[in-house]
């Protein structure tokens, strides 16, 4: 039997406020235990929550960028459930009445794109957090992260496989950090998701029962515990038993999803409206005024890049995939006067190459905008040749100066003298009397025999283009 699978994604975004959702202690993350935990997070009798203004800008921003409704009336609900870190014993949400509803995001994966959407953005708080490892038969509360304030983003179940998932979440991720109202980090859980997995018999119209992966905080392992959850829920389909619907929890360590608890349904948490909390109203002029402020988004500012710069839909897509990416490559081709082709060459796959290495993000990179800048100067005016820049760009990285320091220390500059090129030419040649005669013969792939051994002689110094030139006029006898 043919099988479809069917994904729908929740997202947790950790907003960028300075203070939490209802209350004015600190959201930074790191700090000591129990140190950013006011008494209305701790729930102590009498307190009362006050709504963050700035939360609800950041939530219209996701709205205004997706193309969705942003609710002029929404409102906060209990959502009743017993953790202990969890100290009012219910958690403050949104349930009927959402901050941001039905938007789409248009992905792409394997060159067909395709538009998923958005069912709903809701305001939140977080819970606090147990502590296991450093207690022995004891669990420590740290309540810092309780009442922080979070925007979950609930897809559609429009993706069919892992990859459209992971896309969908990148291109969320993107999009969350160009708003600048969350920072991305995933291993700080800012950014977090919850997978909702089913499969059913192609052409089936009903869903089949799904099971949530609980907290997947990286793009891999999301893409991986979907793969082994959809496999999983194959297997024992076919083998004649049914799926549960549960809650699952995916383990890095064995590539595998395990059953956490029952999947509870809403009912289970006995949501009602908060009555501590008024509606939220968010009236024309805010969503005006915030819309104002949205940046360039990546979509538009990928189609910007492919007219100005003519770059490929590839290159545009992985330059501007990072806001913080895009400003960086600007920069180089503003400050290097490069051709813009160039300078995506030498930024998205050289100095990617080399953030990756290390796993840096561009933010991190030893050579800065305006060091790659003054590189693709020296690579232009023919100082260096491409191989030699490369070399360069190393030393750059490992912090021994700019492109000119480097050239100098280590007698990288290129040689264009043609008298001094045409002597080691006919150096080559000479030293080589039957690669010749047999490249004379017709054996024209011993042109890159004497290009490599001109270089060499060289020590890569040489321009390339002139070599090239002169080996054809002597090689053609």
């Amino acid at each position: 039997m043919e099988w479809e699978t069917v994904i729908g994604l929740e997202v947790h975004v950790q907003l960028l406020t300075q203070s939490k959702l209802f209350s004015g202690a600190a959201a930074q993350y790191g700090a000591e235990p129990n140190t950013q935990a006011c008494a209305v997070d701790l729930a102590l009798p009498g307190v009362l929550p006050v709504m963050n203004r700035e939360a609800a800008r950041m939530a219209t921003k996701l709205g205004l960028a997706i193309g969705a409704t942003v609710s002029p009336r929404s409102v906060f609900a209990r959502k009743n459930y017993f953790y202990p870190d969890l100290p009012k014993g219910y958690q403050i949400s949104q349930y009927e009445l959402p901050v941001v509803q039905k938007g789409t995001l248009r992905i792409e994966v394997d060159g067909v794109e395709k538009v998923v959407g958005v069912t709903r953005a809701h305001l939140e708080e977080d819970a606090g957090k147990s502590l296991h490892e450093d207690f022995h038969g004891l669990t420590g509360i740290d309540l810092n992260r309780a009442g922080t304030p979070l925007l979950e983003i609930v897809s559609e179940p429009d993706m069919r496989s892992a990859k459209e998932a992971v896309a969908y979440l990148k291109k969320l991720h993107s999009l969350v950090t160009y708003l600048e109202i969350c920072d991305g980090n995933m291993q700080e859980g800012s950014f977090r998701c919850d997978a909702n997995v089913s499969v059913r018999p192609k052409g089936q119209k009903e869903f089949g029962t799904r099971a949530e992966i609980k907290n997947v905080n990286s793009f891999r392992f999301v893409e991986k515990a979907i793969e082994f959850e959809v496999e999983r829920q194959i297997e024992l389909l076919e083998g004649g038993g049914k799926v549960i619907q549960e809650t699952r929890l995916y383990d890095s360590v064995k590539n595998e999803t395990r059953s956490m608890r029952g999947k509870e349904e809403a009912h289970d948490y006995r949501y009602f409206p908060d009555p501590d909390l008024l509606p939220l109203v968010i009236e024309a002029d805010f969503i005006e005024e915030t819309r104002k402020t949205l940046p360039e988004l990546p979509d538009a500012k990928a189609e910007r890049f492919q007219l100005q710069y003519k770059l490929s839909a590839y290159d545009a897509g992985v330059l501007t995939a990072t806001r913080a990416l895009a400003d960086y490559y600007e920069q180089v081709v503003r400050d290097s006067g490069a051709d813009p082709k160039i300078a995506a060459n030498w930024v998205a796959v050289e100095l990617s190459g080399l953030l990756n290495s290390e796993n840096r993000e561009i933010t991190d990179s030893p050579v800065t905008a305006a060091l790659m800048a003054g590189l693709l100067k020296r690579l232009a005016d023919n100082t260096i040749s491409g191989k030699i820049a490369k070399d360069v760009l190393v030393a750059m990285w490992a912090g021994e100066g700019d492109a000119d320091a480097v050239i100098a220390k280590k007698g990288l500059k290129q040689i264009t003298d043609t008298g001094a090129i045409e002597k080691v030419v006919d150096e080559v040649i000479a030293k080589n009397p039957k690669q010749l005669e047999q490249y004379r013969a017709g054996k024209e792939a011993l042109f890159g025999y004497f290009v490599g051994a001109v270089m060499k002689a060289t020590q890569g110094k040489a321009n390339p283009a002139q070599v090239n030139e002169l080996l054809k006029k002597k090689l053609a006898g």
